[in-house]
């Protein structure tokens, strides 16, 4: 057994830093590519049938278009914020090698399609965040080209890392690239003029009404290049959120002086080593969640993006191998823990695929093929954070967590007043007893799940100083 001490509430105050909209965000990530083809005339000449199996190279024409037709499902499961992988033009399906920051892609529908699909977020009261590719851009882009043709002369030359000439790339580049990706040659951040140019792409499209920015890769650039980025989005538009991605400690990033948050891959590695690997039991998973919390400031928490999968993982249903009962005990975890959980797109319903090209495949619109616990389950976890306010917000503590069982509580303070939410997670097939004061026997019910399935059975077996647990089972509590 397990006892474990909470960070103070009053800690858990928001930042004015942080944009106020993120304490009620939950996001949907989207493979633009793969969601929805909503105009069939823009498709590439290659493009193949939708539900085609994914690979690195194939188009199955997904498009902005698309994304606007499925707001209504995005709505119903209760997510409010889009993160969208990248839609500027460029030669691949999944655009991390723009060629032109200050387009849509064609393919994607274009700058039309980018003002309809912002209008109609808005309109919805939806959020829209970008992915900022600005280390590397791609090798067909109109300036890296420029330094191949001109060489020294070019007037690109120094916007990238070029040892020598000609530019070549094998049996090596002899540019700088991202990570050894001859077709991604990395930006010269150093130079002036390149900074410039990205400041001017961030700017650009939040004033097309973007609301943020999830930035990719940035520990590959500089720090001082983010501060200044910070400074230039924040004094024109404060309340933009900006995301880095990070997979280790995201501690350095959230001082205040680069990022709001970051994306949580540490909160998606507990939870996961706890529900689908199971080589972590409820002591080990609370004790990773209490550090996790430690190494994110306060004010940085309500801008983490929490997640249990995403275009760089295999899908949350697969590491799971297909057990509804064990992925509806890890996204427990993804809402219960302070932070905005974001629900990559397709897993409320249950898609599977490995690592990078399966965890991209087409999503499937012939709804007898949906999960449908899932997506109850999704959809009654996202109304619960929306009608309690301490639900995923403020601070974490842990009441309860031994062998099979984890207790995660969240406590916030509004004004003079407390509030709190108690998610039980029991991942034993047997019914478990826990001790009477590790939850509030006397709050309300907000989403119970059994056997992998949404219950209304709201009943709590009570003996004597023990609760009884039923197994494979969730409960999520308001109340102290």
């Amino acid at each position: 057994m397990s006892m474990h001490t909470a960070t103070p509430a009053s800690r858990a105050r928001l930042s004015p830093l942080v944009p106020q909209w993120l304490t009620d965000a939950v996001f949907y990530q989207i493979f633009p590519e793969r969601f929805r083809n909503g105009d069939r005339t823009i498709d590439p000449d290659e493009v193949q049938p939708w539900g085609a199996v994914p690979t690195r190279d194939n188009f199955c024409g997904g498009d902005l278009w698309g994304i606007i037709e499925g707001l209504d499902h995005i709505a119903s499961i209760g997510a409010n914020t889009l993160y969208l992988t990248p839609v500027f033009t460029a030669t691949t399906n999944h655009r991390y090698d723009g060629i032109d920051y200050f387009s849509i892609d064609p393919l994607l529908g274009g700058d039309a399609a980018f003002d309809a699909l912002i209008n109609a977020c808005h309109a919805r009261g939806m959020r829209v965040v970008l992915d900022g590719v600005f280390n590397h851009c791609g090798s067909d882009h109109p300036y890296f080209q420029d330094v191949i043709a001109h060489e020294a002369s070019s007037p690109y030359v120094n916007w990238y890392m070029v040892d020598d000439f000609p530019v070549r790339t094998v049996p090596e580049p002899n540019f700088k690239t991202c990570s050894g990706c001859v077709y991604m040659p990395k930006w010269n951040t150093h130079n002036p003029d390149v900074r410039d140019h990205h400041l001017r792409v961030a700017v650009h499209w939040l004033e097309r009404g973007a609301d943020g920015w999830r930035l990719d890769v940035p520990w590959f650039i500089n720090k001082n290049f983010w501060r200044l980025f910070r400074t230039t989005v924040k004094e024109r538009f404060p309340q933009a959120c900006l995301i880095g991605e990070e997979w280790k400690t995201p501690t350095h990033w959230l001082h205040g002086d680069t990022f709001d948050g970051t994306m949580n891959y540490g909160l998606r590695d507990l939870a996961l080593d706890f529900t689908a690997r199971r080589i972590a039991d409820g002591a080990a998973t609370a004790d990773a969640a209490l550090a996790l919390q430690r190494s994110i400031p306060p004010s940085a928490a309500p801008a983490m993006m929490n997640l249990l999968g995403s275009h760089d993982t295999d899908r949350v249903r697969t590491v799971h191998s297909e057990n509804t009962a064990a992925q509806a005990q890890a996204l427990a975890i993804l809402f219960a823990y302070p932070g905005a959980p974001m629900i990559y797109y397709g897993d409320e319903i249950g898609v599977t695929g490995e690592d990078d090209p399966g965890c991209r495949a087409c999503m499937p619109w012939d709804e007898s093929t949906w999960n449908r616990q899932l997506l109850d389950i999704v959809t009654a976890l996202a109304a619960a954070r929306r009608d309690c306010p301490a639900y995923g917000r403020g601070s974490l503590d842990t009441p309860f967590a031994a062998g099979d069982v984890l207790i995660l509580r969240t406590t916030r303070t509004i004004g003079a007043a407390a509030c709190s939410s108690t998610t039980v997670i029991n991942r034993s097939p047997s019914h478990t007893a826990i001790p009477r004061t590790a939850i509030p026997v006397d709050g309300r019910i907000l989403v119970s799940v059994n056997d992998g399935r949404l219950s209304t059975n709201e009943a709590l077996s009570i003996e004597g100083e023990w609760v009884v647990v039923p197994g494979l089972s969730v409960l999520v509590m308001e109340g102290s």
